[in-house]
């Protein structure tokens, strides 16, 4: 598309004049095109302009960069789903993404202005504001470099675990401070939630034979009507538990910016409740998919384990794999519409259709039945047993419980604040145990691996593991972190930034009971002064 075939108000606007603010001579545009394959719902080109001003375009929007400040108009379309055909509904959605954006990324998004005509229909005028007729609204938006994407920082290695930490830590908080309602929470019905699978479905059933075979349609469908039709007390309890929340929707990693040394979570779905009305692991579930999806299972892990822990939102892991599948055959499906689109050039189809055969192929990945295992650690305070547990749980994708966070969220108190004495009463404790036992159990039936962070240092503790496991056919295996007790002494002393609660001066009064004749087929010993690797598998 060239300059002239936009709308005239669009190429008002890639005039520097048409801004009250000054205009840089270089505007701050991205280093190259995005990939519309690997990101169908991304802007999908940039026109060239000899104009200062960057304009990307979306099939629903324009969004043009001026240096300092982005404008983001909506285009008059109607798609069912998305209706910004008239006057007032662009003002209302404008409004709205201001509203609802303002929630996670307040520095970014300013304000809602009108553009006004003036002058004649054969030569028009446009201003931001004015006195003339409105003919549109905008929102105006502090600009930000696309290199601050976390797209753009995964693929320059600059995506750590630290930010990743943080992330989960950020969501976590934008969870906790949306909004929940009786109306909200009846979007979390079966009827509700499956509405959108079954259309996912119907769209692509036309791509069997070319991006997914016949066996990955069958049976990812399969396994969703057999979550739905079996699942409906866990949905029930997601609603009861107010999990359904006014979410952002579309959270995955290219609606994410990591600048002026914060995370801002921003463009999320403003248009259509039922896709901002879901459960707070539908959000998860786009980082998990964005994370898996690039081969980094141990960066979706890190990142999962961390927002479990500060949500204390564990059960919330029985509805994750659906909502991975469900994001990951949107991604697959939207992909593949590209290869309906005659405008399309060969050579991008059959880059569209490889694309789409890989979030096919995760989608269906996630209908495999996985067989569960439980993994208790045991040792003293300080003996390394969570320093194991983290790199285990990114080596094989397990989801890591410890005991400290289950404790504070079992108190109501938040993870980093210091736990008094009643919080290591006999009955805590007992409480304690009895939740990682149940959560373990419960997930470890579901095909996850499930390691169980707690000192378990009495024998009727470990013996409660056993039974359970025994009872349920699910692999147990016993890690016994050890080291000297200067070393654990040398180690707690030096222990910051963590939600454990344990000092130095608590060594003397631990002791671990001896392993059982019973237990020692499970236990394997780990030297945590050497290297943990070569030690576990």
């Amino acid at each position: 598309m060239t300059e002239t075939t936009l709308p005239p108000m669009i190429q008002h606007m890639l005039k520097p004049e048409f801004y009250p603010h000054p205009v840089p001579p270089a505007s701050q545009a991205p280093d190259r095109p995005l990939d519309t394959a690997e990101y169908p719902e991304s802007p999908d080109f940039y026109p060239p302009s000899e104009t200062t001003i960057q304009l990307i375009q979306t099939h629903v929007s324009y969004v043009l960069l001026t240096g300092e400040f982005a404008y983001k108009v909506k285009k008059p379309v109607n798609f069912g789903f998305l209706n910004y055909s008239t006057l007032e509904q662009r003002k209302f959605y404008c409004e709205e993404e201001l509203r609802l954006n303002k929630r996670a990324a307040p520095e970014l998004y300013l304000e809602v202005l009108p553009i006004t005509q003036s002058g004649t229909d054969a030569s028009p005028h446009y201003q931001l504001g004015g006195s003339g007729e409105i003919v549109d609204y905008v929102v105006k938006m502090r600009q930000f470099p696309q290199n601050a994407l976390l797209t753009s920082l995964f693929e320059q290695g600059e995506l750590t675990e630290n930010l990743l930490r943080e992330l989960a830590q950020v969501i976590a908080d934008f969870h906790a401070s949306t909004q929940t309602n009786d109306y909200i929470r009846s979007f979390g019905e079966v009827s509700q939630v499956r509405q959108a699978f079954d259309e996912n479905f119907e769209q692509t059933e036309q791509y069997i034979g070319g991006p997914q075979t016949q066996q990955q349609f069958d049976e990812t469908r399969a396994y969703c009507d057999r979550f739905f039709a079996t699942q409906k007390t866990l949905f029930d309890e997601r609603m009861q538990n107010d999990r359904i929340r006014e979410c952002h929707g579309d959270l995955h990693l290219r609606n994410i910016c990591y600048w002026n040394d914060r995370l801002w979570l921003f463009d999320c779905i403003e248009f259509n409740e039922p896709f901002r009305f879901v459960d707070v692991m539908y959000d998860i579930a786009y980082i998990v998919m964005d994370l898996e999806s690039r081969k980094r299972t141990d960066l979706s892990n890190l990142f999962l384990n961390e927002y479990i822990e500060q949500t204390g939102d564990w059960e919330g892991l029985q509805v994750l794999p659906i909502y991975v599948s469900r994001q990951t055959y949107v991604r697959a499906k939207v992909t593949s519409f590209l290869l309906n689109d005659p405008g399309v050039p060969d050579i991008e189809k059959q880059k569209a259709s490889e694309t789409a055969a890989l979030y096919y192929r995760l989608a269906w990945e996630c209908s495999q039945t996985q067989d569960g295992q439980l993994i208790m650690m045991s040792g003293l305070s300080g003996s390394g047993k969570t320093t194991v547990a983290r790199h285990l749980a990114r080596q094989s994708n397990a989801i890591h419980i410890r005991s400290d966070a289950v404790r504070k969220h079992l108190a109501g108190i938040p993870l980093m604040q210091r736990g008094g004495s009643e919080l290591y009463t006999a009955e805590m404790t007992q409480k304690t145990y009895d939740r990682l036992l149940d959560l373990g159990v419960k997930l470890a039936s579901q095909g996850y691996s499930v390691i169980l962070d707690a000192k378990y240092d009495r024998q009727s503790l470990r013996k409660a593991v056993i039974s359970k496991a025994e009872a349920h056919h699910i692999p147990l295996q016993i890690l016994h972190c050890d080291a000297p007790m200067d070393v654990l002494h040398d180690r707690l002393q030096h222990r910051t930034g963590d939600i454990a609660d344990a000092t130095a001066d608590l060594l003397p009064k631990q002791q671990l009971e001896s392993f059982t004749d019973a237990e020692q087929p499970y236990v394997k010993r780990i030297d945590t002064t050497q290297a943990i690797e070569g030690q576990i598998g």
